[in-house]
C-alpha cells in the first residue's frame, strides 16, 4: 500500500489493483493532460490534471464501496476503472472530443483497445480481472457502472470539489463524505437514500453554478474554439492523424500546432493568449432553431458564408453553438417516503435551476479583435439572428417567483 497527498481529500491510500496500475505508462500519461482544458486561460491556477482527478475518483470510490458493502473481485474490478476512467482522452482533455469522435468513432470512454492490451492488460489478468469488464464499467454498463459513470457518480462528486479548489471558486464545494455514504441501490439503481433531497439539490446546484463560471465562461469557450480549429487544421494538414491525435498528451499538440505551417498562427495566438473576441453572443430565444441543432458540417458552412459577408478570411470566423441547456444530474434518484423518485421531479429547485441553465445560455461568434464589428454584422444577417445588441450578457429583469418553475 502506498499514501498520496492529495490537496483535496489530503491522503489517499492506494493499494492491490489500482497500486499496480498506478506507474504504467497508460494511467502516467494523464500526468499530462490538464482537467480543464484552456480554462487555465481565465483561472491561471486551473494546472491540475486528470492524474490527480483520477486518483480522487478511486479514493472516493474506495469509501463508496466500503459503505455499499462491495468485495471481492466485484469492489477491485469498480477500483480499477475508476483509477482508468479518464484514460481515453485526448490532449486539452474535452476540448477536443467531439473532433477525435467524428474522425475515429471513439469517445473517451469507449477504452476497449487500450485496456486490452500491453501493461494495464497484464495487470489486470494478473489480479483476474477482465480488461474488457472494466471497461464496461468505465462506460457505465451494468449495476455498478453507475457509480464511475452516471447521475451520481463518483467522478462528478470529485471534479466539482477538484475544479473549484483549483479555480478559486466557491461554487463547487460539495459534501462527499454525505454523498459517498448515503449511496445505496434499490432494485438495481443507484440511489440517493432517504432524507436526502437536499444532498441531491447541493450536487445539482453545484453543477449549475460551475458551468457559466468555468466550464462555459466566454473566454474558456474562445480558447477552446480556437483550439478545436487549430486541431482540425493540423489534421487537414497531414501533420498527424486521428488516431495519433488521440493518444497525444497536452505538450504534443502544442508541439505539432507549432511545428505545422497550417497551424502555427493558431499556436501563437494561444501561446501569447492573443485570443478571438465575441462578435456575437446570442441568447437561447435569439437564436432559431435548426441552428441551435445543425451538425458540424453545417456550422462550417455557416461560418464560410458569415466569412463572405464579413469579407474576412474564413479562418477568422468561429461558430460556437452549445448543446441544448440540461442538467443531467437532474434525474438523479432519491428515496422519499420509501419511494424512488427523480430529483427534477422532488425538487422545485431543480426545476428553477433548469430555467436558469436555459437564461444563460449563450451562441457565440468569435473573430480577431479588428474584425469582431463586421463579423458580427455579417453572422446577424446570415444567421438570421434575433439581436437587440451584438454581444450582450444582461437579460432585462422581471419579477419571477418559484411558483412559476413549478408549471414547466
Amino acid at each position: 500500500m502506498i499514501s498520496i497527498k492529495d490537496s483535496v481529500h489530503d491522503h489517499i491510500e492506494v493499494d492491490g489493483v489500482a497500486e499496480a496500475l498506478l506507474d504504467t505508462p497508460l494511467v502516467q500519461r494523464l500526468r499530462r493532460i490538464r482537467q480543464l482544458g484552456t480554462v487555465s486561460f481565465v483561472y491561471p491556477s486551473a494546472n491540475h490534471t486528470r492524474f490527480e482527478h483520477s486518483l480522487g475518483v478511486y479514493h472516493l470510490a474506495d469509501r463508496a464501496l466500503d459503505n455499499l458493502g462491495i468485495e471481492g473481485q466485484n469492489a477491485d474490478r469498480i477500483r480499477a476503472a475508476a483509477l482508468l476512467h479518464d484514460t481515453g482522452h485526448g490532449p486539452y482533455s474535452h476540448n477536443l472530443e467531439g473532433l477525435i469522435y467524428r474522425q475515429t468513432g471513439r469517445y473517451h470512454d469507449e477504452i476497449d483497445d487500450l485496456l486490452g492490451e500491453g501493461q494495464v492488460a497484464e495487470v489486470l489478468r494478473e489480479h483476474d480481472l477482465s480488461p474488457s469488464s472494466v471497461a464496461d464499467l468505465v462506460r457505465g454498463e451494468g449495476k455498478y457502472g453507475q457509480l464511475v459513470s452516471g447521475e451520481l457518480d463518483v467522478d462528478r462528486m470529485d471534479y466539482l470539489v477538484r475544479d473549484a479548489h483549483h479555480t478559486g471558486v466557491p461554487y463547487g464545494t460539495i459534501d462527499t463524505g454525505r454523498l459517498v455514504r448515503e449511496l445505496d441501490f434499490t432494485e438495481g439503481e443507484l440511489v440517493l437514500g432517504e432524507g436526502n433531497v437536499q444532498t441531491g439539490e447541493s450536487l445539482l446546484l453545484a453543477r449549475a453554478l460551475m458551468n457559466p463560471t468555468v466550464y462555459s465562461h466566454h473566454v474558456a469557450r474562445i480558447s477552446k474554439s480556437m483550439l478545436r480549429r487549430a486541431a482540425e487544421g493540423l489534421l487537414r494538414a497531414d501533420a498527424t492523424d486521428a488516431w495519433t491525435l488521440r493518444r497525444m498528451d497536452d505538450r504534443d499538440l502544442t508541439v505539432a500546432l507549432r511545428r505545422c505551417e497550417e497551424t502555427a498562427e493558431y499556436a501563437r495566438r494561444l501561446d501569447t493568449r492573443d485570443l478571438y473576441k465575441r462578435a456575437v453572443w446570442a441568447e437561447f430565444d435569439a437564436v432559431d432553431e435548426d441552428l441551435i441543432d445543425a451538425d458540424h458540417d453545417a456550422i462550417r458552412e455557416f461560418e464560410r458564408e458569415v466569412a463572405e459577408e464579413a469579407g474576412v478570411d474564413p479562418e477568422h470566423v468561429v461558430l460556437d453553438v452549445p448543446s441544448r441547456p440540461s442538467i443531467p444530474e437532474s434525474t438523479s434518484r432519491v428515496v422519499v417516503n420509501g419511494q424512488v423518485r427523480r430529483l427534477r421531479e422532488q425538487s422545485t429547485l431543480v426545476k428553477a435551476v433548469l430555467r436558469v441553465q436555459r437564461d444563460q445560455w449563450r451562441l457565440g461568434v468569435y473573430a480577431p479583435r479588428e474584425e469582431t464589428e463586421q463579423v458580427g454584422h455579417a453572422a446577424e444577417a446570415v444567421l438570421g439572428l434575433d439581436l437587440d445588441a451584438l454581444v450582450s450578457d444582461i437579460r432585462e429583469s422581471r419579477p419571477a417567483t418559484l411558483d412559476e418553475f413549478e408549471a414547466l
